[in-house]
């Protein structure tokens, strides 16, 4: 077998030579920084999982109460795949954005803008054509909006303090599930939550877009267009880490979305909980707890020590215990260990894996577009999940099920091993 290509090393170029969009970053981003791209995020995160928790649930039911599962899963799907498509295009049309404004501005604007708009338009839908139309263009604009701010990352902060940012973005993942339902089913209920979370979007995007910086593109910099779909695949044979480590998170999230799948059906078939939907609630509340202590301080220790792959592999274990843990022991008391024991893990490898991403993005000039590509391992594998985890529970059972889950879990963070310009 021939030993694998090494991802090209560019041309040496003077420093001068490089416009300040595409050079690397080496002045550490502040607090103030950190802080406005963390709110612009949470907004993004509240318009995705409020929705898809309560308010499509309770609109899809107002339609037809009989279908409403079966609606939901037309409504998500469709959704899923206007992500695929939409953060690695209109990532790449953002790395060819040559605005005074800069790059990425336009794009978060737009995205905010149009995912508002949306919001409001799928308020009053009464049918299921409606309803899917409208999430479909409020996905766009959301995914609009992750492609340029995942971008900010690899843009603005430098190598050695990726793991701490990286730690502090992936938070609104979390904070945003719990503020979005509360602004759903609480402070805003009912179908107005919807232009409520428009207006969260905004006004959570503006500051970043106004107070940070944006080094614009020069015409003389900017990638050719009719690059753009050529450059939706990436070959992983020219640069090989980034492939590894794309396979690395989409075998770990496919695991993932497998095991939760099934979830509701091996609290009442297995654990034999009187309130599944209840215990849920409740497991992803001690889940996000345990993510919120180490997904920052796992970040900030893997920059500390200059490495990441050990973290990332140290990060499956625990994942892969979790799920050990949900095939022996169908127990309360066992399930909520595993939460517990899951947050952990998902917090350290939420981070340091997101920032051992941004050191093997191929090229400066598709920064925005190669994150999109990520979100695509992201997406992708809960459209993929139904086919491999149906006839492993239908055959074998729950256990085999989280068996299977936790060597998926395993493997895909042993994929980073094929990484060699990362520590």
């Amino acid at each position: 077998m021939s030993a694998p290509v090494r991802d090209p090393e560019p041309p040496p170029v003077k420093a001068a030579s490089v416009p300040a969009a595409l050079a690397e970053p080496t002045e550490p981003v502040g607090r103030k920084w950190t802080f406005l791209l963390v709110l612009a995020n949470l907004g993004v995160w509240m318009a995705f999982m409020a929705p898809l928790q309560v308010l499509l649930p309770d609109q899809l039911d107002s339609i037809s109460p009989d279908n409403k599962k079966a609606l939901l899963g037309w409504v998500t799907a469709a959704g899923a795949l206007a992500a695929l498509v939409a953060t690695p295009l209109c990532g790449a049309l953002s790395d060819r954005t040559t605005s005074r404004l800069g790059r990425r501005r336009p794009w978060t604007v737009t995205g905010a803008l149009l995912s508002a708009v949306s919001l409001a338009a799928l308020a009053p839908q009464d049918t299921l054509a409606g309803v899917i139309v409208a999430w479909v263009f409020v996905q766009v604009g959301l995914n609009m909006m992750l492609a340029s701010l995942t971008a900010a990352v690899p843009d603005r902060v430098p190598v050695a303090q990726r793991g701490l940012v990286s730690g502090w973005t992936n938070l609104p993942q979390v904070l945003g599930a719990v503020l979005g339902a509360a602004v759903a089913s609480a402070i805003v209920p009912g179908r107005p939550g919807y232009v409520a979370l428009g207006v969260a979007v905004v006004g959570l995007a503006l500051p970043f877009v106004l107070l940070t910086k944006d080094d614009p593109l020069p015409e003389s910099a900017r990638p050719e267009m009719r690059t753009v779909w050529r450059g939706m695949w990436l070959d992983p044979r020219k640069h090989p880490d980034f492939g590894w480590a794309w396979a690395s998170r989409f075998v770990t999230q496919l695991s993932g979305a497998s095991a939760s799948l099934y979830l509701l059906y091996y609290l009442e078939d297995e654990v034999k909980v009187a309130d599944a939907d209840e215990a849920i609630l409740q497991l992803t509340a001690v889940t996000a707890l345990f993510l919120l202590v180490t997904v920052v301080l796992g970040g900030w220790w893997s920059d500390r020590v200059g490495r990441r792959k050990v973290f990332v592999l140290g990060a499956g274990a625990v994942l892969a215990v979790s799920s050990v843990v949900m095939a022996v022991a169908p127990t309360w008391p066992a399930v909520v260990t595993a939460a517990a024991i899951l947050g952990a893990g998902f917090g350290v490898y939420l981070a340091v894996h997101s920032a051992l991403l941004t050191e093997v993005l191929p090229s400066a000039a598709d920064r925005a577009k190669d994150m999109g590509l990520v979100n695509v391992a992201n997406t992708a594998p809960n459209l993929l999940a139904p086919a491999l985890a149906g006839p492993v529970v239908w055959l074998a059972g729950y256990p085999a099920l989280f068996a299977m889950s936790a060597v998926l879990t395993l493997g895909g963070s042993a994929l980073v091993l094929r990484i060699r310009s990362v520590s």
